[in-house]
């Protein structure tokens, strides 16, 4: 950029006549005074104490960094490649051009070598970036100086933003020396991760080290008036890196609190995740003593997986171990492991209650993205270890987990071969664990194979017509390795000894049609064969009088065949009542269906042995027990008794035609009065009695649509007790009673609403409501709502982020709220009981006091016994910066509470406090 000055142009002009004639002069001021722009006001040199402070370290210039457009008489104009100066003063050059520009002007003052911007101004060197109301370079010492402007209100605007590399700062005013890159900043605010630093002086060594004074940094985004920071005298800052100061105090509003170091440290690497140790909370049990939870280190391994061990140590002696992992390749696959193992000790070693338990739990979620591969895909959802897990173990903060009566797994493999037929091929792995007994079923591994359905007298092209081109079959293979064991011979040599195997195949054979054009007719023909391992062999031993069974290892196997047939239909029914009616027309949809069933015996499976009669001790009469080598195998033993059934099934659906409330719409609404109205039953031919099966009567009534439906459902028996309460081969009709015996029935409903409900909608409102729920429980919250073991907070549905630049009431006086109910009810009459088996109703709710202030609560009614179900009440309170949350289970066998307040940001989650007080084991 040249700049002309009108004092160089006339001293130019007087060198220049003094060796021309006047007309040369004439024509040269003409010329230089055209060529020189008009200055204003701001053009004019500025005072020296309003551009620029003094700084430590003057450096000689060893080249200006504006080059002057004139010479002086007797200096040659410097080329690009020379220096403007003497050469005995050069040093080294700079390592870069500086850029500069500016909204209003540039002007280079040639007497002082400075350069002046303003307003808008910017200046860029290498990584280094400065942005000011205005910046003044000065030369002679490669130094920049820039500061805000005052514009007409009288307001400080335009302040210095300093960026160099990831680093920025936001001083009021700074010094920058272009050679040494060191910087004096006062008035400093500089966010570092998470952290920010404001100070009132700083020196900046270099891009690495920055030494400050009177420093106070935070996690606060409320820089003007933060709710908590920390106040340093003396400060070294590293920028990505760390912050090590001298005697440190927390303010909490302003107010300084007791909470103080000598010195200290505060990481900010800018990585993703950082290794680090996590405080434990402190507590006492009743039972176990003085105790600290949670306690461990984070290994922040690598950007796919991480580990984070934690420990829990009881002063009777008790601990606990956990281990969890969190691993995800984008597009590939996500999950999380968790390994779980405590051992409780139990009152003291010489008491009578004494004892010691050792319990794990074992926790594996595992998906693969969908897009990973289009042909095959693994999951797994694994929750397995000891019965007692969630009953002994005291640091589970969910209530729904202590609740659950069993355990299950299953990991699977799948492969689809895009053959003709396609081929489909899994591999599974299932696990079932009854808490209560104990008992543990479990399939390792189970492989199916499926070839898809083949049509062999299909046309080559065309639809298929008719009973022969309809016919289809398929083929599905499934072999299993299957473990029945208990907690105590889990995994052990026993365990895999008693191990039973088993192969089945299935091959179906289907055709369908349609008879005078209104009934749709299937008919099918099954083909079974299964490989079993292992059979028995009976007898009776006149010796000791008793039945011997030996197990026979080896090869065997037995075929069965089925043949059943089905038509269905459907009617529709409908009463107009007129246009101009509320009621328009009301609609009946029925769908009946019959089908017939033939299954024959298997009499070549069985075998008889004599056996004395059980009513003659001395065993003069004997009999012929029949049994089959099959019995108790892997797939039981084929029936060889000939069943033939016919079934019946009605469905029902009623919708009502009405006139809609709104009187643009242009379509009359339909809404649904009875949905799903099912009645079954069937019949057995071939029975000797009891033909009949109980009548199973469900359906779905609907209260509010598509928001509250209630779901019922009976049986109605229509044979007779007799005395010991035993059904006999007699209606109940003929026996004095109904026409059928109500034996069973049960209701239930389960309604969720809200405030919102009652106010217009917004476009945030859409939610998904299928969302894994964390750390057990259930998504409904009904028992109570999980917290999270490190942070202390409830685990929430993911709300979004209120807007920063909102302020925010103190009160919400909309008072936002949400409530999920949900009752069932369960009659029993089998026996002659006539009596409600069980009768609850569950609920969970939250209210929004404000802003930031939340609290629920999640309980029942047990109206059976008149008791309460598990209560859990909960409180939040959102402090911006921290975060505090309470839990009270007040009264039960999981009477606890739970108390956490600490800092939001992951960097400073170990300053916090934590009081729990775990369930009293003895009460």
């Amino acid at each position: 950029m040249a700049i002309h000055l009108l004092p160089d142009i006339i001293t130019k002009i007087v060198l220049i006549a003094l060796q021309t004639n006047y007309l040369t002069v004439l024509f040269i001021l003409v010329f230089g005074l055209f060529c020189s722009p008009v200055l204003s006001a701001q053009d004019l040199p500025q005072s020296e104490s309003n551009t620029i402070k003094p700084v430590d370290t003057v450096i000689t210039p060893q080249r200006p960094i504006i080059a002057p457009l004139f010479v002086p008489a007797g200096q040659k104009k410097p080329l690009a490649a020379q220096d403007s100066v003497k050469t005995d003063s050069i040093k080294e050059p700079l390592s870069a051009i500086v850029d500069y520009k500016a909204a209003d002007y540039a002007r280079f003052n040639r007497k002082t070598n400075k350069l002046y911007l303003y307003n808008n101004a910017e200046v860029n060197y290498t990584n280094v970036n400065i942005t000011a109301g205005e910046i003044v370079v000065d030369n002679t010492t490669n130094t920049v100086f820039a500061k805000g402007i005052i514009d007409s209100s009288g307001a400080y605007t335009q302040g210095p933003v300093f960026v160099q590399a990831n680093s920025t700062v936001e001083p009021d005013s700074i010094v920058f020396n272009f050679k040494t890159e060191k910087a004096r900043v006062f008035g400093s605010r500089t966010q570092q991760g998470e952290f920010y630093v404001i100070n009132e002086l700083s020196k900046r060594v270099n891009d690495s080290v920055v030494f400050m004074k009177n420093v106070k940094f935070t996690t606060s985004k409320n820089l003007e008036d933060p709710e908590y920071y920390f106040y340093a005298r003396r400060v070294k800052f590293v920028p990505g890196k760390k912050i090590v100061t001298g005697l440190v105090n927390m303010f909490i509003a302003d107010v300084p609190t007791p909470l103080g170091v000598p010195f200290a440290y505060f990481p900010m690497e800018q990585e993703t995740s950082v290794s680090g140790f996590i405080l434990p909370s402190p507590g006492e049990d009743s039972n176990r003593g003085y105790f600290l939870q949670n306690g461990g280190y984070y290994f922040a391994l690598s950007d796919y997986f991480d580990l984070t061990m934690q420990g829990d140590y009881y002063t009777n002696g008790s601990y606990g171990l956990r281990g969890t992992t969190t691993y995800r390749k984008r597009y590939s696959f996500n999950g999380n492991l968790r390994v779980t193992f405590d051992k409780l000790v139990n009152s003291e070693r010489g008491l009578p209650d004494y004892s010691v338990a050792n319990n794990y739990n074992i926790a594996w979620s595992h998906s693969q993205d969908a897009k990973a591969s289009p042909n095959s895909r693994f999951s797994a959802s694994v929750n397995l270890g000891s019965s007692d897990f969630y009953r002994q173990s005291i640091n589970i903060n969910n209530i729904g987990n202590r609740l659950q009566n069993t355990l299950s797994s299953s990991i699977s493999y799948s492969r689809t071969f895009q053959s003709v037929p396609q081929v489909n091929l899994s591999l599974t792995a299932n696990h079932s664990q009854s808490t209560s007994t104990g008992v543990i079923n479990m399939t390792l591994p189970t492989l199916q194979v499926n070839v898809d359905r083949i049509y062999p007298f299909a046309p080559s092209s065309g639809s298929k017509k008719g009973i022969i081109q309809n016919i289809n079959l398929n083929y599905s293979g499934t072999g299993a390795n299957r473990f029945t064991t208990t907690d105590d011979e889990f995994f052990t040599a026993k365990m895999f000894k008693e191990a039973e195997t088993g192969i089945r195949h299935n091959i179906p054979i289907t055709t369908n049609f349609k008879l005078f054009n209104y009934f749709s007719v299937s008919a099918s023909s099954n083909f079974q064969e299964s490989w079993v391992f292992e059979t028995v062999e009976r007898s009776y031993d006149e010796v000791a009088r008793e039945v011997v069974e030996d197990t026979i290892s080896g090869f065997d196997a037995f075929r069965t065949y089925n043949f059943s047939t089905s038509m269905g239909t459907t009617v529709y029914g409908q009463f107009n009542f007129g246009d101009d009616k509320k009621i328009q027309a009301i609609r009946h949809t029925i769908k009946p269906s019959v089908s017939f069933s033939y299954n024959p015996a298997f009499d070549q499976y069985y075998e008889t042995y004599l056996a004395p009669e059980a009513n003659d001790p001395d065993g003069a009469l004997t009999r012929e027990v029949e049994y089959s080598r099959f019995d108790g195998g892997f797939y039981g033993a084929p029936s060889n008794f000939r069943s033939s059934g016919l079934s019946f099934s009605v469905n029902n659906n009623i919708e009502a035609k009405v006139r809609d409330k709104d009187s643009t719409a242009l379509e009359p609404k339909k809404i649904t009065l009875l949905n799903n109205l099912s009645v079954s039953a069937n019949y057995n031919f071939l029975a000797d009695s009891l033909k009949l099966s109980p009548l199973r009567v469900s359906g779905t009534i609907p209260i509010i649509e598509s928001k509250l439906s209630v779901n019922f459902n009976m049986t109605l028996d229509p044979y007779a007790l007799n005395n010991n309460n035993q059904r006999v081969d007699k209606l109940n009709i003929e026996n004095g009673g109904s026409l059928f015996r109500l034996t069973n029935a049960s209701a239930n409903f389960g309604y969720a609403f809200s405030s919102k409900n009652f106010t217009k909608k917004t476009e945030n409102e859409n939610r998904d409501e299928n969302e894994t729920f964390r750390n057990g429980g259930r998504p409904d919250a009904l028992f109570g709502k999980s917290i999270d073991n490190i942070n202390g907070e409830f685990y929430e549905d993911e709300e979004p982020e209120p807007d920063e630049d909102e302020e925010q009431e103190l009160y919400n006086y909309t008072l936002p709220w949400n409530l999920r109910v949900n009752y069932n009810v369960n009659y029993g009459n089998l026996t002659r009981q006539n009596m409600i088996t069980s009768h609850a109703m569950n609920f969970s709710g939250d209210v929004e006091l404000g802003e930031r202030w939340f609290i629920g609560a999640s309980s029942g009614i047990d109206l059976t016994d008149g008791r309460f179900t598990p209560t859990q009440l909960r409180f939040r309170r959102d402090l911006e910066s921290f975060n505090m949350t309470f839990s009270w289970t007040p009264f039960g066998t999981y009477k606890s509470y739970n108390f956490f307040i600490g800092i939001k940001s992951s960097a400073l989650s170990d300053l916090k406090y934590e009081q729990r007080r775990p369930p009293d084991r003895q009460l």
